[in-house]
Parts: structure tokens; sequence; C-alpha cells
């Protein structure tokens, strides 16, 4: 598929996202509706929509090129049952207390459980976590469209990032979570049957059928998924369980990105449908991009494609092995199969991120959940700034990423979410199992910075003092607890005012 038929297939996605847009936010474009979807979103409709925004695009490609490795193979599955057991924990512990106290930032918590500096500090963690993490994600696949479409026509890769960034304001700025909610759904529509098409084509190509694609799957050096035989590595089981429970819990549950379109529903009862069907959707759609990345190394072996390399590095690229056969050694319909699904997994991701990021500052920094009235056009102005603002951070964001494009950087950028995340879910468990305990307020800000600092020593030191010991997701735990005993060394008595 070439260049220009890429970007026009591009450019009408986009157009039908900013025509949805337009007719949701004609109704009502106010705070409320932005920051809220006006309460009344249908359960349903925010579970599919949210594996769009769990699902980005580095799952779309990454997780596919990492299954061609002998050390990983199907490992990561154990990470996602992790994963699923941390939405049932959100949805059984969280949630209730979000809709108890009616919350529309879900770090309004802190502020009345430990103090309004620990409330701020959790909501600065929030916005420079989730800045980094969605501008990373969204940097692996411009980098993706920039080799295969933009490249061609000798347009700039800061260029290409802020059209891209742009776009997602074209369409997110106006009706914030109630568009997303529909645009989503949307998206993970064209996601999902992204992954069930390629499976089909790659059978086809390889002229499997689907007993025979299964056969080949788990006979082949990619299929095995339980890693019990050295605890020192990675892909230890406990450690990846752990892990992903506690990543989901910090990543999800304490995190107003997804939380916020939970907090949409009516009721807290429509409210744990969702979370309870978005995980089974979760775990068997990750099953599938597993299996799509063994039937792609499959694919390459038989018909002799190497893995591609970055075009700086000169290094083998595994992210790259998706799109390189989807748009070189397949027909057009699958190139044009994959482009939506990547396109999908990818904006479905940054629109929710750009949303919730002017959600918590505008709520959690400007206060506009107290002012009254609050659809004055004067407010509804603030709030369209804060969303180019943290558009164009964005976009200052990813153009650093690609200025050190350095395959080191890019591994401490994933475990960025281990030292940011962890004091949230250090100041959270102070917040609920603490009842009789509060803390000395201006000292939280020096705990929260500490704990990941030691957390680094700790992880970067780890084979010297603990005999080979290699730390992965399971660093989080580390950190929430360094932050947590922290907050007891700067506690005090409760009052009756915090103690809840």
């Amino acid at each position: 598929m070439n260049a220009t038929t890429i970007l026009i297939i591009i450019l009408i996605y986009f157009g039908v996202l900013i025509f949805i847009s337009n007719i949701v936010s004609k109704k009502k474009s106010d705070n409320d509706t932005f920051f809220k979807a006006n309460k009344n979103s249908k359960w349903y409709l925010v579970a599919f929509g949210m594996i769009g925004t769990a699902l980005s695009g580095v799952t779309f490609i990454s997780v596919p090129g990492n299954v061609g490795s002998a050390e990983t193979q199907f490992s990561y599955f154990q990470f996602v049952l992790g994963n699923a057991i941390g939405f049932l924990i959100i949805a059984k512990v969280l949630l209730p207390l979000y809709y108890r106290m009616n919350l529309t930032s879900i770090y309004s918590y802190i502020e009345q459980r430990l103090g309004i500096v620990s409330y701020k500090t959790a909501a600065s963690i929030f916005l420079i976590s989730r800045t980094i993490g969605s501008s990373f994600r969204l940097y692996l696949v411009i980098i993706v469209l920039q080799r295969y479409v933009f490249d061609f026509y000798n347009i700039p890769f800061a260029i290409t990032v802020l059209i891209s960034l742009l776009l997602i304001f074209a369409y997110t700025y106006r009706g914030g979570l109630k568009t997303i909610i529909i645009t989503d759904t949307l998206q993970t529509v064209f996601l999902v049957s992204s992954v069930f098409l390629t499976i089909i084509f790659i059978c086809s190509s390889l002229n499997f059928n689907p007993i025979q694609a299964f056969e080949a799957v788990k006979n082949s050096n990619y299929s095995k998924i339980f890693f019990y035989e050295d605890y020192l590595k990675g892909t230890f089981f406990v450690k990846q369980i752990l892990g992903g429970i506690f990543v989901t819990i910090a990543m999800v549950g304490l995190d107003q990105d997804l939380m916020q379109k939970n907090l949409s529903c009516a009721t807290i009862v429509e409210a744990q449908k969702n979370m309870f069907t978005f995980t089974g959707i979760f775990v068997i759609i990750n099953i599938f991009f597993l299996s799509v990345g063994a039937l792609l190394y499959l694919f390459a072996t038989k018909n002799n494609i190497s893995i591609p390399v970055d075009l700086v590095t000169g290094n083998p690229r595994t992210d790259l092995l998706f799109p390189e056969i989807a748009f070189n050694h397949l027909s057009i319909l699958p190139s044009v199969v994959f482009l939506l699904g990547l396109t999908a997994a990818t904006f479905a991701t940054t629109d929710s991120a750009l949303t919730a990021l002017t959600t918590s500052f505008c709520v959690d920094f400007l206060n506009m959940d107290k002012i009254e009235n609050a659809t004055k056009s004067n407010q509804v102005k603030k709030r369209h700034s804060v969303h180019l603002g943290f558009s164009l951070l964005m976009f200052f964001v990813i153009i650093i990423f690609n200025y050190i494009n350095d395959a080191s950087v890019i591994t401490m950028i994933f475990k960025v979410a281990s030292y940011t995340y962890g004091p949230l879910l250090g100041l959270y468990s102070f917040g609920l199992f603490m009842k009789t305990k509060t803390v000395y307020d201006k000292f939280v800000p020096f705990v929260c910075l500490i704990s990941p600092a030691i957390c680094y020593l700790i992880s970067t030191n780890s084979k010297l003092l603990f005999g080979n010991y290699t730390f992965d997701n399971e660093l989080i735990i580390v950190n929430g607890l360094i932050t947590f005993l922290g907050l007891l060394l700067i506690s005090k008595p409760a009052t009756s005012q915090t103690r809840f």
C-alpha cells in the first residue's frame, strides 16, 4: 500500500471522528459534559470503549513484536492475568469509594483524607505520569507513520506530530468525555476487528485453517506462557502476576483517565458491570494479540522476512515487524485493516488521556467544579486553553523523545509508571488502611520524591544487592511500600474530619 493511500485513509478516519464530535457536542458542550458526560453514560458503551483506551498503539505493535524473543514469548499473558485481578479489586474497593464521595477528580479523596498539599501532590503526579506515558505511546506510532507515509512527502517529523495532535484536539476540545465515550467505542470496533481480520489474513497466507493455526502457534517456539524456572528474571510468574495486579490498581484505579469513564455511569452498579465486562474482553483480546505475534514470526520465517532495523541506530526493532509485513508483504485489504487498527489503538488512548489531563488540571488546580454556573463562556474558554496547552506540552515531549532516540532511554520510559505511580499507590493505601492516622501535610511532597529516588537506586543495583535479582513490574510495589512507610514516619492522629 502506497503512502498516498495510507494518508487518504487517515484523513477519512479523522473526518468521521470530527463529524461525530460535532453531532455529540452540538446539543451541549459545558464543563459538566466535558468532565463527567452528564453522568448518564451507558455502561456497555463505556466497557467496550475502554478497550481502545487500555490497548494503546504500543500494545498493538509491541506485544506481537515481543513474542519473537525466546526470553519472553507469551509471558506477557502472566501480566494480563494480574491485570484482570487488579481490575476486579478496583471494581470492588475503589469504585464504591469514588461513588460514595461523588468525585469528579479522584484525587479529591486525598484532599479530604490527608490535606490540600497531599491532594495537589497526587494530582501533579498524575499530570506528569500521564503526559509522559501518553506522549510516548503516541510517539511510537508516529514514527511508524513517519517511516511509511510522511517521509515519502518529505514532511518533517515535528510537523507530523503537530498535525496528529491538532487532529485529536479538533474532535475532543468541545465535547470532552461525552465525545470520547462515543468515538472510543467506534475506535474499539476498528481495533478488535483488525486483530481478528489480521489473524484470518495471515492464516490464509500460510494456508492454515483455524485448527492448524492453533496447533502451529501451540507447537511453535513462541507460545510459552508460564515461566517458573528462574525467580531472578523479570518474566518469573509471581513477579508478573503481582506486578500486573499493582500496576493495574495504580495505573487504572488511581488514574483519572480510565476512572473518569467509570464515573460517568449513573450508578455504582452500572460502573461495576462495566469493569467486569471490560475485564473479560481485555483478557480475551490480549490472547489474540499474542497469537498475532506468533503468526507474524511464522509468516516472516516462511517468507524470509527480516526484522526491520531502526534507521538511526541500525539495531533490529521488533516493533516494526507488524507494520513491515502489513504494508509490504500482504495485499491492500490487510494493509488497510492494520492501519485502521493501529490508528484506532493509538488515538483512542491519546484522546482519552488528553481529556483526562484537561479535567484534572481544571478541577484539581483551577477548581472549575466548584464554580457556580460553570457554563459561562469564560470558563469554557479557559478549559479550551488548558486543553490546547496539554496538546502542545505533549508535542514538545514527543520531540524530546525523538531527539534522544536511544533504546536504553525508551526502555526506561516504560518504567516511568513504576516510579511515578508508586507514590500514588502509597498515598491511597495509607488513606484506606490507616484510618486512625493522617499526615503532616507539608512533608508529603518530599516523601513522594524520595521514594522513587530510593527505588531507582535499588533497581539499578539490584543484581549486586540481591544476587542477580532483576526487578520488573513489581518495582511499583516496592515504591508504594516505601511511600507508605514514609507517610507513617510523618503521621499523626486523625481527627473526625479526616477519619473516613
